[in-house]
């Protein structure tokens, strides 16, 4: 039989290749820090435990979101089938429980009898003939020295942001309505918070006066441009958050029939909607700042704060010059890297990378050699992009159709025109699954 993996973090990335080694036939050796070691940010040691937001993003194949989970439900993502078993209502979007999540993760690879989980921390980059490196952003100082000096380069960083979760029961439903964006989902996947101008005002300059956290690192170290903290959105201008996560259009206030000034959108978080999270609202206010100027928000004067905002520092490798587009590294094939500290960004993106390097870790264990994705299919494009991008001034990247090499078609909408570029993507990756036998269909125990 073939040789054994190490796969090195318990998050998604970790989560997913450990599996996909292991159904394999590969046995692994998975190694999670947590809780023996626990991070700023983590709550409990289950694995790919979700702190950022419960979202995964949109489902619809006109999203890049959407085709590169479709891509990786077709290619056996363990992962999106652990998130539909615990989705909760979030329109267009997939959305979970983050508990049950996490718990039924945990319970998948730890009734595996081909993974052993051991949790402790790996200070350095094994040794071992076949590594996985999926560690995520909060990897901890001693392997992030190690990686440093396996990369020969300065790491990179940039600060990351949560976004707070709210009580249910502390949300005035006398104001906040419930509706999804166009009508979405079930049309009422959403609580949404209606300002009018006057209200909106007064609310940008309460962010912009409220007193932010400090910040630990260096000054120069960056905001991630996909995660920005709702007042730094706010100073790039009076109008930037009603243009962005606190834009009204689609939705109307049964209490006016028209279309508010700007919208709070709150998404349920857990199963039993005891708790919302506030979209797109991850900030570095001080928690005190964060309750007070929150509860100025309509329909959340009284609002009970289960989790409160804040930043953290998320770390990644200078991808293109470390890795191929099998996510192997350059110089020693062995060794993948995988989720966020390979460079990409975001929930899919960080499982699918993970669902990748532990096909070809599996590959080379079997004595198989690695492959290659086709470029026109987003999974594929996102890993040609971080291992051959410009590595000045690299930053992590999420799933985009401007990643995906242009195909003609012939369709006047964008909405059509990326639907077509999807199914495309589509059909060559299903050829590509015939081609390799790498495809599967997920179901778990329930």
């Amino acid at each position: 039989m073939g040789k054994q993996v190490t796969v090195v973090g318990g998050g998604l990335a970790g989560s997913e290749a450990a599996w996909q080694i292991a159904r394999r036939g590969v046995d692994v050796r998975l190694y999670e820090m947590r809780p023996e070691r626990p991070t700023p940010v983590h709550r409990s040691g289950g694995l790919a435990e979700l702190v950022c937001s419960n979202s995964f993003k949109s489902l619809e194949l006109a999203n890049a979101h959407g085709l590169l989970k479709e891509e990786a439900r077709r290619l056996g993502s363990m992962i999106l089938a652990a998130a539909q078993q615990s989705r909760v209502p979030g329109g267009a979007a997939l959305a979970v429980d983050r508990v049950v999540f996490s718990e039924r993760v945990t319970a998948t690879l730890e009734n595996d009898p081909r993974i052993t989980v051991i949790r402790e921390e790996v200070p350095e980059i094994p040794d071992d003939e076949l590594v996985v490196i999926a560690v995520g952003p909060l990897v901890s100082d001693a392997l992030a020295a190690s990686i440093g000096r396996f990369t020969g380069s300065d790491y990179l960083y940039f600060y990351d942001a949560i976004a707070p979760v709210i009580e249910a029961d502390s949300i005035d439903r006398s104001i906040v309505f419930a509706q999804s964006r166009y009508g979405k989902g079930g049309g009422d996947d959403y609580l949404n918070c209606p300002f009018d101008e006057a209200t909106y005002v007064r609310f940008v300059e309460a962010l912009l006066a409220g007193e932010k956290a400090p910040l630990h690192d260096v000054d120069n170290t960056p905001f991630f441009e996909g995660c920005l903290p709702i007042e730094e959105m706010a100073r790039r201008g009076l109008d930037t958050l009603r243009f962005g996560p606190m834009k009204p259009v689609g939705l109307t206030d049964p209490r006016t029939d028209s279309e508010a000034h700007a919208i709070v959108q709150l998404r349920q978080d857990n199963l039993a909607a005891e708790h919302f999270s506030m979209v797109g609202f991850q900030t570095q206010m001080r928690w005190p700042e964060q309750k007070r100027i929150f509860r100025t928000i309509p329909g959340l004067e009284n609002a009970e704060f289960v989790r409160l905002g804040q930043i953290h520092r998320n770390c990644y490798i200078n991808a293109p010059s470390v890795l191929r587009p099998s996510l192997q590294t350059r110089t020693r094939p062995g060794l993948f890297f995988a989720g966020q500290i390979s460079g990409v960004e975001g929930y899919t993106e960080s499982a699918a990378t993970g669902l990748f390097a532990g096909i070809n870790a599996a590959r080379l264990a079997l004595g198989q050699e690695p492959l290659e994705l086709p470029a026109n299919t987003m999974l594929g494009a996102l890993c040609s992009y971080i291992s051959n991008a410009d590595p000045a001034g690299y930053q992590p990247t999420n799933a985009a159709f401007g990643l995906v090499p242009h195909v003609p078609v012939k369709k006047r909408g964008r909405k059509e025109r990326r639907l077509a570029r999807s199914a495309k993507a589509l059909e060559v990756l299903d050829d590509w699954i015939e081609q390799h036998g790498e495809g599967a269909t997920v179901e778990l125990p329930a």
